[in-house]
């Protein structure tokens, strides 16, 4: 590169500042601290500045253009997109900042992983990555530098293609995929970035995370890293706020409560080291991450106190920088005043603008070159980060103590959950672990895990479950305390909570469970070990409290998602709890929500056959197939409990009747595709468990309606299928007094036995039991003791 880098290169322009910044940069490689000599780390920095302009004039003829002129040709009005769409503004600052990330990368010999807080701004990642060859796999030979290469990128953005099978027909989306090479997560629920990424990088990894000032007031608590990090178990993880006052109709908080000078302050309250730096300048990038790595180092070998004053890098910048329209309300999306393609001043402003960022081939070509430092320096690609690429042991999984073994029977299902877990906890010492805990753990039955794993504090109180490198991440705040577990993909991880308030954990599961599925989906598997999040506390057995703490809408949820990837499984007892976990634990890339009760139910399932029962996704506890005239269908603990009592009555008046409890109801839908439908259950086994023309009742943990939707394939009409479950009823009930208000008792499945099997003996209900079904009666009579013990054995 024969050009000086002070003199930066089209709208890049150096302060006085970062050229003394870099200056000291380049003493250190005069010292031989860096990985570069000094030569190549100047021409590594002349480079960035031409690889930053060629980068933003992509992202802008991504947005406009239907083509790319390499001789710097202005395009013509059939050139363009007739219908422009892009977040161009936040894409073309981007492009400065992932140019300046490479050079960092290279100026150091490390190649860090990166995440986007702002996912919109994908545009400037392919860009870059385009322009520098290093794309993902199945980008490789459509996307390059070439005219034709660029053209089909620009093409591809926002085409809408799609295949005759309803998928995306080009590797490129309006956010980060699977098909973004390095990319780690969608960033399209914002500020869950903030959450998670400190949590990623495991010691010895480094990595930097693009956060946007707009995310910052769309979740709060990412300012809580620094109560989190720690040297002995945490790598180097850099944040970097673009700060380019994101606006649409209204400021944001920063902007006003006071700018940059406002943010400085409350990022230090805390526990921040803030580092301002240039937004508008790649080198200025490239400076702060070197520096602020240079304060972890320190960090790292004092290891403590906490919390740590972790550094935090800030980029003011004017939104857009680099194209006309930038600073304005406009430069959110697509900055121009007008369509190119019919608005001759639109089209002159955007010849104007590409003109200004043009950087010849020969030029680019040079700079790519002086960037491309991986093979001399023996790293990885940048596609290839160890975030990117984490694919993680099986831990190893120790039997669990049977509920009826000889040791000390598990008090409820909660107790066999913690058993089970504190003994992998136990077995797999070489795992990082999260444990993430928005609720009591001791109240939702798990003091082993508690005692063994600790509440990670700064100063512990004597006396308390509390450590400075506990794995329990404890935090009043759903969102933040799942973005612990979501973020430690390189560990072993479980999430406990109430079921009503782990709804507010759904959209960064989504976004977890999309990313994985379209991985699977390109023949790239996760490799991450799955999640269990436990909801317990839940509907049935929160009666104690309102009507808020009592909402099954979170498996609902998730049973809508691609069964494959998000599982739901309701254990009804210890031992299907265990098993449960353990299910979880082998496989890939997977979000499993646990439904599960913390009160004493009873043991319905010996250990043999809850692995049965989780191996096929269900199994019969009760009665006779060939004899029953009625088959109840359990889904959730109570309601197999209510199941069992129903099949006891009609059995104690002569009527034959089965139970069969459905664990994992998702192995019994339709699948929606391929991927979904090798992981449901082949139609034999569909048969043996729900004969053709046996009518049925379902009582189901979730509202009636999502859960028969769900099951067609054992649905043979609403003459064949009577559904009992959550009907929106709820208050300061107590569990019997739940199953009362929402018409799903034992007594109420006879009652429906009876009209949907054509059951014409009387004497199956008693006139008190018949009257407080009818609303006119006393609802105690029908109160079952718990626990339930099965009565019978199936062979």
């Amino acid at each position: 590169m024969t050009a000086h880098w002070q003199d930066g290169y089209g709208l890049i322009v150096h302060t006085d500042e970062t050229r003394q910044r870099l200056a000291d940069i380049l003493h250190s490689a005069r010292r031989g601290e860096l990985a570069l000599t000094e030569p190549q780390a100047e021409s590594v920095l002349a480079a960035t500045d031409r690889l930053a302009n060629a980068a933003m004039w992509l992202v802008a003829h991504m947005t406009y253009a239907c083509r790319v002129d390499l001789s710097g040709t202005p395009l013509s009005a059939e050139d363009f997109k007739p219908s422009p769409e892009g977040h161009t503004g936040g894409s073309l600052n981007m492009a400065i900042a992932f140019a300046g990330y490479l050079a960092a990368n290279a100026l150091s010999g490390h190649t860090r992983a990166w995440t986007l807080g702002q996912g919109h701004c994908v545009a400037a990642i392919e860009a870059v990555n385009t322009l520098t060859g290093d794309v993902s796999a199945s980008q490789r030979g459509r996307y390059d530098r070439s005219e034709a290469g660029l053209t089909r990128l620009v093409r591809d953005f926002y085409s809408y293609a799609m295949t005759s099978d309803g998928k995306p027909a080009v590797p490129l989306g309006s956010h980060v995929n699977p098909n973004t090479a390095g990319g780690l997560s969608e960033g399209g629920y914002l500020g869950f970035a903030s959450l998670q990424y400190i949590h990623m990088p495991l010691p010895g990894e480094r990595l930097v995370a693009f956060l946007s000032d707009g995310a910052f007031e769309e979740q709060r608590g990412s300012d809580w890293a620094p109560r989190w990090w720690r040297a002995s178990d945490s790598g180097f993880a850099i944040p970097a706020m673009v700060l380019n006052g994101r606006r649409i109709e209204q400021r944001t908080e920063i902007s006003q409560e006071g700018g940059l000078d406002w943010l400085v302050r409350h990022l230090e309250l805390g526990g921040f080291d803030p580092i301002i730096l240039d937004g508008h300048d790649p080198l200025s990038y490239a400076w702060g991450i070197l520096e602020a790595e240079k304060r972890l180092v320190g960090l790292s070998e004092a290891d403590g106190p906490y919390p740590a004053r972790l550094p935090y890098l800030i980029a003011p910048c004017v939104k857009g920088y680099g194209f006309p329209g930038a600073g304005t309300n406009r430069a959110h999306n697509l900055p121009l005043a007008g369509n190119p393609h019919t608005d001759p001043a639109a089209r002159a402003a955007f010849n104007e603008g590409a003109r200004a960022l043009f950087t010849p081939h020969d030029v680019l070509d040079n700079a790519i070159r002086s960037l491309s430092t991986h093979k001399a320096q023996g790293r990885v690609l940048e596609s290839r980060n160890a975030c990117a690429v984490r694919n993680v042991p099986g831990p190893h999984l120790p039997p669990h103590a049977a509920a009826g073994s000889g040791s000390e029977p598990p008090a409820c299902a909660m107790d066999g959950i913690d058993r089970c877990f504190a003994g992998i906890a136990r077995a797999n010492p070489h795992l990082r672990i999260r444990v993430a805990n928005p609720d009591e753990l001791r109240s939702n039955h798990m003091p082993l895990t508690l005692e063994l794993l600790k509440h990670r504090v700064n100063v512990p109180e004597p006396g308390t479950p509390e450590d400075i490198n506990g794995s329990i991440i404890t935090a009043l705040n759903e969102e933040a305390v799942i973005s612990a577990v979501l973020g430690n993909k390189a560990g072993l991880n479980l999430a406990v909570s109430y079921e009503a308030f782990a709804m507010k954990m759904l959209g960064a599961l989504r976004q977890e469970i999309i990313f994985a599925r379209r991985q699977k989906e390109l023949g790239q598997p996760p490799g991450w070990i799955s999640v269990p999040l436990i909801a317990t506390s839940h509907t049935w057995e929160n009666a104690k409290n309102e009507q808020s703490h009592q909402d099954p809408t979170l498996p609902e949820a998730l049973l809508g998602e691609m069964s494959d990837t998000a599982r739901v499984i309701f254990p009804v007892d210890a031992n299907s709890a265990a098993e449960a976990l353990h299910s979880v634990y082998r496989g890939r890339g997977e979000i499993a929500c646990l439904v599960i009760p913390k009160r004493q139910v009873g043991e319905l399932l010996t250990q043999e056959e809850a692995a049965d029962a989780l191996r096929i996704g269900a199994i019969r506890i009760a009665g006779d197939l060939e004899s029953a005239r009625v088959q109840f269908v359990a889904i959730g603990a109570y309601q197999a409990v209510e199941a069992l009592a129903a099949h006891d009555r009609l059995a104690g008046r002569g009527v034959a009747s089965c139970v069969t409890l459905v664990l994992e109801p998702g192995r019994f839908r339709s699948g929606r595709d391929p991927i979904e439908t090798a992981s449901t259950a082949p139609d034999h086994i569909v048969r043996a468990l729900f004969p053709a023309g046996l009518p049925r009742i379902l009582l189901t943990h979730t509202r009636p309606e999502p859960m028969t939707g769900l099951l067609r394939r054992i649905d043979e009409g609403p003459g064949r299928l009577r559904a009992l479950g959550y009907i929106s009823r709820g208050g300061t009930l107590d569990v019997p007094g739940m199953l009362f208000a929402n018409r799903c008792t034992w007594a109420h499945a006879v009652d429906a036995a009876m009209t949907i099997a054509g059951l014409r003996q009387t004497g199956l209900l008693t006139e008190d039991e018949r009257r407080a079904i009818e609303g006119n009666g006393d609802p105690s009579v029908l109160k079952q003791v718990l626990p339930i013990h099965r009565t019978e054995t199936v062979q």
